[in-house]
């Protein structure tokens, strides 16, 4: 098992989402226990403005990799993914507390994140590795600075409601033209996501796969396609007058007429740790509602 304790991770950092009323109790408590049991504490200075962190250190978000051996995140899905991106170069393991909706990232509850986080922290829990993407576009001889994504990265249409034209390939082989709404690059993760509600397939989080999804294709014959992750992709913009990529739906460029964005497996990848005797299918079974009867499926179960 895995060491306990401050020997295992002698160092926190203490992330909550942001513009949030509500954060500053757990975060108060959560600081309490952590400080009782002789971690050394950090934060971002964002997080810090809710006060009760006790001796907790503020720092610059990006320097925060720097100063922790684990991060704890309380919000959504939404604030994983930015803290996720900005950590996994630095190897630093990520434990979420859900203040979301669905929570597929930050999977232990407010309730009970006392026990949860104290039985983690003494080497009981279950780690995953999470792919990212790296994309960069490029503009002729231009290429834009390289964005990462957890989830995906999506190529659509702007706000001008008309279709693009795009082409795509895999490790440099055409393999289709396209005209769309867009195109879906996604990881496992991002899978439940957006890909989900365009008809793309659930990958396993340990599969090492990515998925293109066609957003709404003009022939119906285009269908989503699962590759291996050590492919790279490229979705060049034939036609598409205010066209766009979106890293994660946070990080956005627009996109010209023969624009060509490039996707591949990130050199890193997130770490996740959760309770012990977590269950992927299970967890999915409960956000899903995929045993539940309509009734017992209301919004708030």
């Amino acid at each position: 098992m895995p060491g306990s304790g401050p020997q295992r991770f002698a160092r926190i950092a203490l992330i909550g989402r942001p513009a949030t009323p509500e954060l500053g109790e757990p975060l108060g408590r959560l600081a309490a226990l952590l400080s009782q049991r002789g971690h050394s504490l950090t934060t971002d200075e964002e997080t810090a403005q809710y006060g009760g962190l006790g001796q907790a250190r503020p720092v610059d978000g990006d320097a925060l990799g720097a100063h922790a051996d684990l991060a704890i995140v309380l919000g959504g899905d939404g604030t994983m993914l930015s803290i996720a991106r900005r950590l996994a170069p630095h190897d630093v393991p990520l434990i979420g507390v859900n203040l979301g909706r669905l929570g597929f990232l930050t999977d232990i509850a407010v309730a009970t994140m006392e026990p949860a986080i104290a039985a983690i922290l003494e080497g009981r829990y279950t780690e995953e590795a999470r792919t990212l993407i790296a994309a960069r576009v490029e503009h002729g001889e231009t290429v834009a600075p390289t964005a990462i994504a957890l989830n995906d990265v999506v190529v659509n249409r702007g706000g001008s409601g008309t279709m693009i034209e795009c082409a795509v390939e895999i490790d440099g082989r055409f393999v289709y033209a396209m005209r769309a709404d867009g195109v879906i690059v996604t990881t496992p993760t991002g899978s439940t996501a957006y890909a989900l509600s365009a008809g793309g397939p659930i990958l396993g989080a340990s599969i090492p796969a990515f998925a293109l999804v066609p957003v709404a294709p003009h022939a119906l014959t285009h269908r989503p396609i699962a590759i291996d992750d050590s492919c790279e992709i490229a979705v060049t913009v034939s036609r598409g007058r205010d066209a766009a990529v979106h890293c994660d739906g946070q990080s956005h460029f627009e996109l010209a007429e023969g624009d060509r964005v490039v996707m591949r497996r990130a050199d890193h990848r997130a770490r996740f740790l959760h309770p012990e005797g977590y269950d992927y299918f299970a967890m999915l079974r409960r956000k899903l509602h995929w045993s539940a009867t309509p009734d017992s499926a209301a919004p708030g179960t």
